[in-house]
């Protein structure tokens, strides 16, 4: 057993993960994952209660720590993005936590369209309900005695780090990610906070860096995570943001999908360059960055130093979950539905059950199921939603690249000596949602890419265990993206044939049918 042991916390939308790593060989020794429930008490709403995240931490570390013979020296946070605790001045929730798929901010949203485009440019992001500034906006409007109550509006980890060491604190890659942060500036939005009419003492002060020590685990969190009190905590980040340091990804000629409860497609990006048009995100990285968008980047990484632009399609896993629930399937029933080719009178599937953001920034727009005949079986349906949310991935991905068309072109994801020509388009594929043979094939045809999986099958984890051993000093960024950078292989090409051109002529409908929806591209 290794003699030092870094642990990673990654809250995620439907549960938490936790993952223990050997800082000297970025191995994982052991993970973990236990599950809570999202709640809906009203259509387009989506809530945790904070102290399901709490009990389940405390479970899912234990089992973790137990199964690795490691006690961890070091602690690293990551944590689903976009979402609203408020608290008390203890970190005690006054209300449950809304998270990113809460659509009730839509009229509130107004507020943000209101604004100059110089200003809108500042927060270099599409202007969605299901962000932290919206929703903020929102309790203030309609739980004014709940808005009074709270001290501080935290992002999900934010909170699990005041629980674990008493302190209250944010860091950049989330607070980015909230409509309520500057991004050239690098620093909370005063002027918008203040036109807003929102409380500018809610937003918790900004530590520098995702790796910086945010304090000491304290007696109580201690006893309750079996974890030795007095480990060093970190910062942490946002989970896209661990994901890419956890997986290496800082070359900006690189993407990198991610596809859990939602999908994310990340690039890394040298620059504060708003792509928020085309419905494309821009966020702090995980890695650090330079004082000012001006600075020098920090040693190690390179001209990928500080953001990463990322197209968010929010129903991917989301959907399939439902699918497979509404048919009574297993996980491995709805992937063998791909056993079977798809066929031009298949069902078309519709996944966008939660409105969407990239590229279409239409929280309004809903799902379907079309083309229904008397002939389809639970397996039609269950092939047709799995090609429903390739195709909305493959819209998020297509308006990422277009929209930094004239940034280095993507290359080969392949290991060094083994790259396909440059000018053929490749993917990094990461996420547990990416692990179906069937439909890696199935992505790989949809998008005309050649997809290289990492070796490691929690980013967010293991990148928010890294972060844990860099606060501690155990590693370095040089050396997370260096030796430590997990290795990627090739596991699917696109194939050539009537079948591609089969999916390119059904991803044609799927568009013009989202465009009937109310769909519009950017």
């Amino acid at each position: 057993m290794p003699s030092r042991a870094a642990l990673g916390i990654d809250l995620g939308t439907s549960s938490v993960k936790t993952v223990v790593t050997d800082p000297a060989s970025g191995a994982v020794l052991a993970q973990a994952s236990v599950a809570y429930p999202v709640r809906s008490p009203q259509p387009g709403q989506a809530e945790t209660d904070p102290a399901d995240w709490w009990d389940a931490v405390g479970r899912c570390v234990r089992e973790a720590v137990a199964a690795s013979g490691a006690q961890p020296d070091a602690i690293g946070l990551s944590g689903q993005m976009h979402g609203l605790v408020l608290c008390d001045a203890r970190a005690v929730p006054v209300r449950p936590a809304m998270l990113w798929a809460d659509m009730r901010a839509v009229a509130e949203i107004g507020r943000f369209h209101e604004l100059s485009r110089e200003h809108r440019a500042r927060l270099a992001n599409p202007l969605t309900p299901g962000m932290p500034g919206p929703m903020l906006v929102w309790v203030a409007a309609h739980q004014p005695e709940v808005y009074a109550r709270a001290r501080w509006a935290l992002q999900p980890k934010d909170w699990l780090r005041a629980r674990l060491t008493g302190g209250i604190m944010a860091e950049p890659s989330d607070a980015s990610a909230t409509l309520l942060y500057d991004l050239p500036a690098d620093d909370w939005d005063r002027e918008l906070i203040e036109t807003l009419g929102l409380r500018a003492d809610l937003l918790a002060p900004l530590l520098p860096s995702s790796a910086a020590l945010a304090g000491a685990l304290s007696d109580t969190a201690a006893s309750h995570l079996g974890v030795p009190a007095g480990t060093p905590v970190a910062a942490g980040a946002g989970d896209a943001a661990a994901a890419a340091l956890g997986s290496g990804l800082a070359d900006p000629s690189q993407v990198q999908l991610t596809v859990g409860t939602g999908a994310q497609v990340v690039r890394p990006q040298p620059s504060p360059l708003d792509l928020s048009a085309a419905g494309v995100h821009l966020y702090r990285s995980a890695y650090g960055a330079p004082a000012t968008a001006g600075s020098a980047t920090p040693a190690g990484v390179g001209a990928a130093a500080g953001w990463y632009h990322m197209g968010a399609c929010t129903n991917a896993g989301i959907a399939l979950t439902w699918v497979r629930e509404i048919l009574g399937m297993s996980w491995s029933q709805l992937y063998a539905s791909l056993d079977e080719p798809v066929r031009p009178d298949d069902p078309m599937f519709i996944p966008h059950l939660t409105g969407e953001r990239t590229p279409y920034v239409e929280p309004g727009l809903r799902g379907s199921w079309t083309a229904l005949a008397l002939g389809h079986d639970r397996t039609a349906l269950a092939r047709s939603a799995l090609v429903g949310v390739a195709f909305a991935i493959t819209d998020t991905y297509r308006a990422l690249i277009d929209a930094g068309a004239g940034d280095s072109a993507p290359k080969s994801a392949g290991p060094s000596g083994a790259n396909r020509d440059p000018a053929d388009a490749t993917l990094r594929v990461a996420g547990g949602g990416t692990m179906s043979p069937a439909w890696r094939q199935l992505l790989a045809d949809i998008t005309g890419c050649a997809l290289y999986a990492l070796d490691c099958p929690d980013a967010s984890g293991r990148g928010a265990a890294l972060l844990g051993a860099q606060a501690a000093g155990s590693v370095t960024t040089e050396e997370i993206i260096g030796r430590l950078a997990p290795q990627v292989s090739l596991v699917a090409e696109p194939a050539d044939g009537s079948a591609r051109s089969l999916l390119a002529d059904r991803y044609q409908q799927f568009r013009e049918r989202i465009q009937l929806l109310g769909g519009a591209q950017p």
